[in-house]
């Protein structure tokens, strides 16, 4: 009796030919308006496009979706104090939804709420006064921001863990996308490699807008993600301006909402090494 042959790729190869696949196949959901109720549609169907809403204890439950909508920070966390990096990778139930931030920036700011102790002004107008009044947050009242830079990274972890994880996809509110073409998701596999790219929709020249774009795989692929908000990072003195008035250069100034992702999963690469066991064990039985 023959046997099919067995044949082994390298396990870069097969990542490769993993992340190929899989990027063939995204489904993006994407809104733009003036009110949170134009954008709720998107929100929702890309809720369900991921799966039910896991609680935000430690380990990985394999499917459905984890959120991030930062009104539960406490004040001592929020402006003007500086946001940690993990605040949400923590072992305790709550915080330990499997994200880590970074930023080529100085760090990370959640926007203070209406009655917090130190009377900080909402909208990160303790940043810029002119702040106050230009974001609106889709779920009151915390909003985020990076600081020192408009670009933020979002590695995916097992909750309450330092293990790298995957996921199927991401999606973020954003507040105030004035400008086309400036904000934007970037979707990055476990080998650091860009498998998609998202324009987030403008809503208008407009304060307050709601702008919403989430993509999904049909594989867990998603090792990180960047995020590119508007065309300048928040910062004394810096005045959203996207008609450009007295400028060579207009200004667009975006904030972050609501994170929606997949449930963080081990990655590709834990999956290929089991799947290499299995092979060179299946090779062995046939040997014998």
């Amino acid at each position: 009796m023959r046997f099919p042959t067995l044949t082994r790729l390298s396990p870069a190869l097969a990542a490769a030919a993993f992340a190929a696949s899989a990027a063939d196949a995204q489904t993006v959901r994407q809104a733009a308006g003036l009110a949170a109720a134009d954008i709720q549609a998107a929100v929702d169907q890309y809720r369900l496009d991921l799966g039910a809403l896991n609680p935000n204890n430690p380990g990985s439950f394999g499917s459905g979706r984890r959120e991030i909508n930062w009104d539960a920070v406490p004040d001592a966390f929020a402006a003007p104090n500086a946001f940690p990096a993990d605040f949400f990778n923590q072992s305790t139930p709550g915080r330990a939804r499997g994200v880590l931030f970074g930023t080529p920036g100085t760090g990370f700011q959640v926007s203070a709420d209406a009655d917090n102790p130190t009377a900080t002004p909402k909208d990160f107008a303790n940043i810029d006064a002119s702040y106050l009044g230009e974001f609106e947050a889709f779920s009151p009242e915390r909003l985020f921001t990076s600081l020192g830079s408009n670009v933020t990274r979002v590695d995916f972890f097992i909750p309450g863990s330092n293990t790298p994880a995957t996921t199927r996809g991401f999606g973020s509110v954003f507040s105030d996308v004035d400008l086309a073409n400036e904000t934007k998701i970037e979707y990055f596999d476990s080998n650091d490699q860009l498998i998609f790219t998202a324009l987030v929709p403008a809503a208008g020249i407009a304060h307050q807008s709601f702008s919403f774009t989430g993509v999904s795989f049909v594989d867990a692929m998603v090792a990180h993600v960047i995020i590119t908000s508007g065309d300048e990072n928040l910062a004394d003195g810096v005045v959203d301006d996207p008609e450009g008035d007295g400028r060579i250069v207009p200004v667009d100034l975006v904030v972050m909402d609501d994170f929606i992702y997949g449930e963080p999963v081990p990655e590709p690469s834990s999956l290929l090494l089991l799947a290499g066991g299995l092979l060179a064990f299946g090779r062995r039985m046939l040997g014998r």
